[in-house]
């Protein structure tokens, strides 16, 4: 018998969240019995805002993923990485690095910062080329379903959307959604 190609989830909180933001919550239920494993960044550990500067995000998660690997006794490269909105744009980042993993969950991507679509936090996507799942409210201010069509196709991977109808950046009523679309998504793998 095969293993399976994902033998782990890591999630990753955005900027002004911690590891027990609801969806990242939901998401760890109801994926069971998969493990999901909810980090925070250190700069949360110690109570401090606002977050890290991208490069210390990033070198923690370049330590911290494979220990988690080693932990599920699994390699790096059978985990989704991923989070929700800033923790999802750093795992994007590590990826296009050279950071193995089994594909990438984004949760509200910030693709620009609110009314400065001028701003693309795009620049790593070509480096991308494993499946990913994209998942915004279509009311996002961080990126529209329209500009997100724009700027999905430089990644290399297959790229998949779900657009929550008249959901903002912190999607309140649709963690049964997501959680739905993150299990099929990670089914189809």
């Amino acid at each position: 018998m095969s293993r399976p190609i994902v033998e782990g989830v890591v999630l990753t909180h955005g900027a002004g969240g911690d590891r027990d933001q609801h969806t990242l919550a939901a998401i760890a239920e109801g994926l069971s019995p998969l493990p999901v494993e909810r980090i925070n960044f250190p700069y949360r550990n110690q109570g401090r805002r606002p977050p890290d500067r991208a490069p210390k995000l990033l070198a923690f998660l370049h330590e911290e993923v494979p220990a988690i690997a080693a932990r599920l006794e699994t390699d790096v490269g059978r985990l989704v990485l991923g989070g929700r909105s800033m923790g999802g744009r750093m795992c994007s980042m590590a990826v296009a690095e050279g950071m193995a993993a089994a594909g990438l969950v984004l949760l509200s991507y910030p693709l620009h910062p609110p009314k400065k679509p001028e701003s693309l936090r795009t620049g790593h996507f070509p480096e991308i080329d494993v499946p990913c799942l994209f998942i915004s409210g279509d009311r996002d201010p961080f990126g529209s379903p329209e500009e997100f069509a724009q700027h999905l196709p430089a990644i290399k991977g297959p790229v998949s959307t779900v657009w929550l109808e008249g959901e903002r950046h912190d999607p309140k009523r649709a963690d049964e959604q997501i959680v739905a679309a993150v299990a099929g998504w990670l089914a189809s793998l």
